[in-house]
């Protein structure tokens, strides 16, 4: 995502719209849905959650769709056949941006508020983003790693090329690295949504018996953990890794000393007022829905709401772990 026109800060969004969602009618035919993929992955069970968590207070319908596999055609048949059903508002998080942009368009042609979450379609007419600010997560990230390197190191990376999130990550990774000269990003490799990828690549780079990265980065959530398999396997424990995400597996290898630092990011958050904007919207809409908002300065909507990114390493991951806990007591889960 590139060069937002302006930010609301979420805790004063959150209560505007508390403000004017509270007391808008709902229809029996309302039904707003959330459209992802691998949404069996902690990360999107964690964004359902929230989901749901907002369409109880509202009082809506809500569905929760998408691919169980990293499936981009998949979530853009997903996409097509929710439409059909005249549904309130959709979120949705793009895995391919272009792919997603002339169905987010048709969305709104059609009068569907669109609201893209964790991963944005820029170039669509989506009515505004919700999420991580993905630049500063990769320099947050980058941070570590060079400290971590000293300044000095060859670095592999694993990500998915052309996933709008993730490539913002990439380009923080190299703008901290342009400053240390003797910081090489000497591979990135596309895991395709499949761990499995990451886990094949690191033995092969293990077993060629030629010298290894310095560091590895996963700009996603699953192949760090596999990672850390390969190299505890071969017992290999002078690399530096830095994940991103909270699943199980990445805050067990900081708990660990395996990984040095994960980027948590506020997927529940994304979801749950992404709800309340999609409600306020449906009952409020902007004229035309199709404006290019992001370009007027007395736009009703922000172009980007940023949910936050909080670094986790060895100091405060018992803390994260605890609070974490606490929270999905306290919401009965």
């Amino acid at each position: 995502m590139k060069g937002p026109q302006f930010k609301v800060w979420l805790p004063v969004a959150a209560s505007l719209l508390l403000v004017s969602c509270g007391g808008s009618p709902h229809a029996p035919e309302e039904k707003y849905f959330l459209v992802a993929t691998n949404i069996k992955l902690p990360y999107w069970q964690a964004a359902g959650a929230g989901f749901r968590a907002a369409a109880v207070q509202l009082g809506v319908k809500t569905d929760f769709v998408g691919p169980e596999t990293y499936d981009t055609k998949g979530q853009q048949e997903e996409f097509r056949r929710i439409l059909a059903q005249k549904p309130s508002g959709i979120l949705v998080s793009p895995a391919d941006p272009e792919l997603m942009k002339g169905e987010i368009d048709r969305a709104i042609a059609q009068g569907v508020p669109v609201i893209t979450i964790d991963s944005d379609a820029p170039a669509s007419k989506r009515l505004l983003f919700i999420g991580t600010n993905n630049l500063q997560a990769g320099v947050m990230g980058a941070r570590v790693a060079a400290a971590k390197l000293k300044a000095k190191g060859n670095v592999l990376i694993y990500t998915m090329p052309g996933q709008a999130n993730l490539d913002e990550r990439l380009r923080g990774y190299r703008e901290v690295f342009a400053g240390h000269p003797q910081i090489k990003i000497i591979e990135i490799i596309d895991v395709k949504g499949d761990p499995r990828i990451a886990f094949d690549r690191t033995t092969q780079l293990v077993e060629s018996k030629k010298p290894l990265p310095d560091a590895f980065v996963c700009l996603e959530a699953m192949a760090c953990e596999e990672v850390v398999e390969v190299l505890s396997r071969n017992r290999i424990s002078d690399k530096i890794v830095v994940a991103m995400d909270t699943d199980p597996g990445t805050l067990e290898g900081i708990q660990k000393g395996l990984i040095a630092a994960t980027i948590a990011q506020k997927p529940y958050t994304m979801a749950f007022v992404g709800l309340k904007w999609l409600d306020d919207l449906h009952h409020h809409k902007p004229a035309p829905l199709d404006a290019p908002w992001g370009q007027n300065t007395l736009a009703p909507i922000p172009s980007f709401v940023d949910t936050g990114a909080t670094l986790i390493d060895q100091s405060n991951v018992q803390s994260f772990i605890q609070a974490v806990e606490s929270a999905t007591r306290k919401r009965g889960g």
